[in-house]
């Protein structure tokens, strides 16, 4: 460190900005709005802001604004509020640098809802960035815009173009690589890509930027230019490149980072890499510190990291001393160091990437050069350009094969779980420690070579008293293991049931004492791809890979259409998380429905059975009893007819009513055995016609969960409801005010988590 200031600096820095947020000294700014004028807004819909638009993009249902220099005009007073993303109702034209007034619905940015779910709040605040505006209509424009930057613009779509016509179906893979545009990318091309631990290569980073920052470069050298013009103008070409390419953090630190390195080179300077990641760290987080808690900055910089501190002392440990041994090792060092931060934001990490990257990553330069070579033919000759994209093309095709496999595989993926703090601090200090163990030995062998240089010691002799080495090497491998089983520790002990949220639906993870998971329900009316983007995370950062049984209480859309797609990434191998049943209710007649859910549990592999009034399933010391509906059931009245439980530990119970109303509530009050419940998911997402005094009267819930979204066209949740729970003596949680519901119990003690504290 010593010598080198700039990486001390750095890492004092880090430390001080992690030291403020584990001290509860958010890195995330607050509410750049007085609390007031943010209640009025929030209060009356209908806001006005100004801003200079940035960059636009069109998405499926609306054109997406993003602006800069913003102010909210409110009561006749200016506030600025920085940068907003706004999304308006229809598609307008608009040029970056033209200054916009819109109204709309100002709403803040809010934190994930659920375990696993991503931060949208931390990753827009990194881009100044502290409101959405929804349903937003345009008032005015100015006509003056910035030329050079509508001229980037337009370079990107005409680049996007070619690319297009000379492509084809992989003309989205091509974008994403060359022009970080990955509007186009299908969804399920990019979880392959992830399952495969190769997703990194569809992002602009160093890779891509040294290939075509020092090609250019050389290729201007051999066209007859000195160093400096060459230089320059390679330097120039490097950073509007990463502007047009939008300017994400690994592009930032890949850009900068080259900049610092061709600057060394034209003034004769020596490069060091390490220096040059930590001033560009340092530059990064003084424009905004919340990066330290993005996983795109953790990522990127930890790769290079890894690269350049650790994987020499990895090959050292290993006795990896050859190229190709070396080439084997180093990307081992690159996942080790980034491990923890993979297990923090995504509960998994990609086995088979280990494996796979060394056949990708000497081929991907081939790739993206026929990508932009394409893109230079494209201007004069599509056909041109199609005859210079076939072999990477082909290379393509060989990388989905890859990912296929991966998939198909079943061990291609290690579902961790999101580690706690302590766990990584417990982590990174072993690794630390293996580090020294590698430099140590790294230092040994070189003076026991120069040693046998200078006495000509055979090779035996010189290997001779090396069981030193040896020892160190076990302990090191010794230390990452139990390093690695700190990660991915998950105490058990208690039984967990996380209520998510999932706006308007119903989404239940259990979690038993002796490691076992099922999932009741899973499905919204008011968020999409809810498999994708709540089911599959939540299940990630619990740790849980295998699902003992998924219950369907019925199969209203809002209950299923989240555990369908869940089924049908499993079914096309794009999750290494499996299920051994799908419990569905015993209905003599079984609507489209659940015939589609059954075929879907039957692609993936899932048993399908299915459970009616007194059925039982026993799981250690936890135990599920089906209390409706009859086992002759017609199944006519799906929610009158939906599968009612009640999940018992030691001495806690918990009732599950589905969608249930009034009728059938009488129905298993007339038939006897029902009972005290410590908690009650409250019925038909709090309707006024479900949970019924009499009800309350009998099972006296000590809490109630009502589940469904802030607003919805049902008046959910009813206020006639809540006020019968409150009088039963219920303590009411909404999963809408407070994200997921925990419940915890030892099957004593009754423990509540709220996953949102603000």
């Amino acid at each position: 460190m010593a010598k080198r200031p700039m990486c001390l600096l750095c890492f004092l820095m880090m430390l001080s900005l992690g030291t403020l947020e584990l001290m509860g000294i958010s890195l995330i700014r607050g509410n750049p709005l007085p609390l007031n004028v943010q209640e009025q807004i929030e209060a009356h819909p209908g806001s006005m802001i100004c801003g200079e638009v940035e960059q636009h993009e069109n998405t499926e249902f609306s054109q997406s604004v993003y602006l800069k220099k913003t102010y909210l005009i409110h009561q006749s007073k200016k506030f600025p509020i920085e940068n907003v993303r706004i999304f308006l109702k229809k598609e307008e034209d608009l040029k970056p640098g033209m200054r916009i007034l819109v109204k709309g619905t100002l709403k803040r940015v809010e934190g994930p809802a659920n375990p696993g779910g991503f931060d949208s709040r931390q990753y827009y605040a990194c881009r100044h960035i502290y409101y959405f505006m929804k349903n937003a209509v345009l008032q005015k424009k100015t006509a003056v815009y910035s030329g050079y930057r509508q001229l980037l613009l337009e370079i990107k779509e005409s680049c996007r173009q070619i690319l297009k016509e000379a492509a084809g179906k992989d003309a989205p893979v091509f974008c994403a690589m060359t022009l970080g545009d990955k509007q186009e990318l299908d969804p399920e091309t990019q979880m392959r890509y992830q399952l495969a631990g190769i997703i990194h290569i569809l992002a602009i980073s160093g890779l891509h930027i040294s290939i075509l920052g020092m090609g250019l470069y050389n290729l201007l050298k051999k066209m007859g230019l000195g160093i400096w013009p060459a230089g320059i103008f390679s330097l120039g070409v490097m950073l509007q490149y990463g502007i047009m390419t939008g300017g994400s953090v690994s592009t930032m630190r890949a850009v900068t980072m080259f900049l610092i390195a061709m600057g060394a080179r034209i003034t004769g300077r020596i490069y060091d890499m390490m220096s040059a990641l930590s001033v560009t760290a340092m530059m990064i987080l003084v424009e905004s510190p919340a990066y330290l808690l993005d996983s795109g900055f953790l990522l990127s910089f930890g790769c290079v990291l890894g690269m350049g501190l650790a994987a020499e002392k990895i090959c050292a440990l290993a006795g990896a001393e050859k190229k190709w041994t070396k080439a084997l090792v180093s990307p081992i060092a690159l996942q080790l160091v980034t491990l923890p931060v993979m297990l923090k934001f995504f509960g998994e990490v990609s086995i088979a990437g280990f494996i796979l990257n060394l056949l990708v990553l000497p081929s991907v330069g081939v790739v993206l050069t026929g990508g932009m070579a394409a893109l230079l033919l494209g201007i004069l000759s599509i056909p041109a350009a199609k005859l210079v994209l076939l072999p990477a093309r082909v290379l393509l095709l060989f990388y989905e094969h890859l990912c296929s496999l991966a998939g198909r595989s079943g061990w291609s993926t290690w579902i961790g779980g999101e580690p706690e703090i302590w766990q990584i601090v417990v982590y990174y200090g072993f690794l630390i420690i293996v580090l020294f163990m590698g430099q140590y030995i790294k230092e040994q062998l070189r003076k026991k070579k120069a040693v046998s240089e200078e006495m000509e010691l055979s090779e035996e002799r010189a290997e001779a008293g090396c069981w030193k080495l040896y020892a160190i090497r076990i302990t090191a491998g010794i230390f990452l293991a139990v390093g690695i089983l700190i990660l991915g520790y998950h105490p058990a002990g208690s039984l967990k049931v996380i209520c998510l949220d999932v706006g308007q639906g119903d989404g239940i993870l259990v979690e038993t004492p002796e490691d076992h998971h099922f999932l009741i329900d899973g499905g919204s009316s008011s968020q999409s791809d809810l498999g994708r983007y709540c089911l599959l995370p939540a299940l990630k950062s619990q740790g849980i890979s295998w699902l003992d049984g998924i219950f369907i209480s019925h199969t209203d859309q809002d209950h299923i259409n989240g555990v369908k797609e869940l089924l049908e990434y499993m079914g096309k191998s794009l999750t290494t998380i499996r299920a051994g049943y799908l419990i569905l209710p015993a209905w003599a007649e079984r609507p489209d429905a659940w015939r589609e859910l059954a075929e879907a549990a039957k692609t993936a592999g899932v048993k399908v059975v299915t459970a009616g009034k007194g059925d039982e399933l026993p799981c250690g010391k936890v135990s599920f009893s089906v209390l409706w509906p009859e086992k002759n059931a017609t199944g006519k009245d799906v929610n009158e007819e939906a599968m009612v439980m009640e999940l018992s530990f030691g001495d806690f119970q918990m009732l599950f009513t589905g969608d249930i109303g009034a009728d059938t509530e009488k129905k298993l009050l007339a038939a006897g055995g029902l009972e005290d419940v410590d908690c009650l998911k409250v019925g038909h997402h709090g309707s006024r016609y479900s949970t019924t005094e009499a009800f309350l009267e009998k099972i006296k819930p000590e809490v109630a969960i009502i589940s469904c979204s802030l607003t919805n066209t049902y008046g959910h949740p009813s206020p006639e409801t809540v006020e019968r729970l409150k009088e039963a003596g219920s303590q009411v949680e909404y999963t809408m005010k407070n994200g997921a519901i925990t419940v915890e119990t030892d099957g004593k003690k009754l423990k509540i988590g709220r996953f949102r504290k603000d």
